[in-house]
């Protein structure tokens, strides 16, 4: 699964039939996160997380 299907920044776009991001980056900080293999603004957006580690 995408890092950005996961991301609690990612959204899904019909038109483009892709996740994008959401986070609000300036042009310098577009350019840095293009060339970076692992997104550094990721945080797992997956509301059952903590249930999961509960159990």
């Amino acid at each position: 699964m995408d890092e950005c299907e996961r991301c609690l920044y990612g959204e899904y776009d019909e038109e483009y039939d892709e996740f994008i991001c959401c986070m609000i980056l300036d042009e310098d900080e577009l350019i840095r996160l293009s060339q970076k293999k692992h997104c550094p603004y990721f945080r797992d957006g997956d509301e059952y997380l903590i249930v999961r580690k509960q159990n």
